[in-house]
């Protein structure tokens, strides 16, 4: 999941460059947010799910804001890395959660 939270800052960012539609750009980032969200969520729950979305937000101006100084592909890389990173960390390391209100199922009886 890292590799599609990362990827769709980069490849919004690249639609956005090369067409000159930035609504274009938003779109790939959103749909690549939505795919995240939709596979985080049953996985590790809402909590740290939202967790990642507020870094991805986080990451997004921040790589506006840095762009005007280390210049506009560095900052997205950046951004998509740490994102990537964060990613990996809370979600995709994670165990998943069980389902059926949270106790393992009994085996053996």
């Amino acid at each position: 999941m890292w590799v599609v939270a990362a990827a769709g800052l980069v490849l919004g960012f690249a639609a956005a460059q090369v067409t000159g539609l930035r609504w274009l750009g938003g779109a790939v980032l959103l749909a690549a947010g939505a795919w995240c969200v939709v596979r985080a969520w049953p996985r590790v729950g809402p909590a740290r799910t939202v967790l990642v979305v507020a870094v991805a937000l986080v990451a997004f101006v921040a790589s506006h804001l840095a762009a005007d100084v280390v210049g506009p592909w560095a900052s997205v890389l950046t951004a998509a890395a740490v994102l990537g990173a964060t990613t990996w960390w809370v979600v995709d390391r994670a165990r998943p959660r069980v389902g059926g209100g949270g106790q393992a199922p009994v085996t053996g009886r």
